[in-house]
This record gives structure tokens, sequence and C-alpha cells, in this order.
């Protein structure tokens, strides 16, 4: 599969480049990406340069479908349909820079990219989000989203920390996508 660019007023969503690597790099060393997202930890030069590698490879075998979240040119994060199995159901998964934070981007970003998955393009029926128990601010962008909580998943992510456990959530293509309560803290 192609690489493809989404567009919002705001935002470019693009594969990423060598060009991103220095801004990537420089997002990593944010000690929220480290514990919530799936990046090594210590995160080094080498490693955002196999990052751009692996979203280019996910491209082409269509499973890890990733954007890089530009703002007037500069990255500020990345989001993307990963798990993408080939019968109807993805992850969506994300993280922002931390001066990008706060502005509703990540929320802008993350709509964008469900608005494709579940186009006829992306032709997903379901996308499922993660998200280890604590990381508030990534359950209220999926709040926001209108995803459904499912529950919590017992030991289910593995992260710098080892095995946690995870609250889960989904949205089907059919949902309306109205905000959502969540009861979690």
């Amino acid at each position: 599969m192609e690489p493809v660019v989404l567009r919002t007023l705001r935002l470019e969503l693009s594969v990423l480049t060598e060009g991103d690597a220095e801004a990537l790099f420089a997002a990593g060393q944010d000690p929220a990406v480290q514990r919530y997202t799936s990046v090594p930890t210590p995160f080094t030069r080498a490693d955002a340069d196999e990052l751009i590698a692996a979203t280019r490879a996910g491209w082409q075998t269509g499973d890890r479908l990733s954007w890089a979240v530009h703002e007037q040119g500069v990255l500020v994060g990345i989001v993307g349909l990963y798990r993408v199995d080939g019968k109807g159901s993805g992850e969506l998964g994300y993280w922002l820079a931390a001066p990008a934070r706060g502005r509703g981007l990540l929320t802008e970003a993350a709509r964008t990219a469900l608005d494709w998955g579940f186009s006829a393009d992306g032709a997903l029926a379901r996308i499922e989000w993660h998200a280890v128990v604590g990381n508030t601010a990534s359950a209220r962008v999926a709040e926001r989203l209108g995803f459904r909580f499912e529950g919590v998943r017992r030991a289910a992510l593995i992260g710098s920390d080892g095995r946690e456990d995870g609250w889960s959530a989904a949205l089907l293509a059919t949902d309306d996508r109205t905000p959502q309560t969540w009861p979690i803290p």
C-alpha cells in the first residue's frame, strides 16, 4: 500500500522521512513518551532512524499505517493505525511532543486518521485503543473521539516497566462519535 497524505486546517499527516529524524529523536526524550508508548528507553538517534524505516515498511505490508503529524512543517507527533489485520480491525495509537500538547492537535490528528480508517480506503469496521492504566491524557483523547470503554485488561501491555494493566476501548464504523465519559479516574 502506498502512504497516504491527510490534511486538516492546521496539520499535515504524512509518512515519516529522514528530515523528521532530529525532531523525532528530541520528542522521544520526553519521559511521558518513553513511559506510555512502545519507543525504546533510552530512545537514541538510531532508534529514530529505525522508527522511520519501520513506518515505511508498515505501509508496504499494510499492517502498520502511521503518519508523522506536522504543524507548519514541524513534526509534533505520530498517529497511526496499527495491527491492521486485513479483516477490518486495527488499533489507534498516538503521541504528541510536549510543546504541542494542550491545543487539541492530537484529537484533530487522531480524528483524521479514524476518518480515513473507516473510509472505503481504510476499510476498517473496528478500531481499538489501548493504554497503560494511568495514562489519563491518552484516555481523554479517546473519550473525545467517541471510543467506548470496554474495560481493564490485566497485565496485557508490555512497556518499559514490564507487564502492566491496560485500559481498552473500541470504536465501530457504525458508532456515532459523540464524546464519551468513562468510569476511570
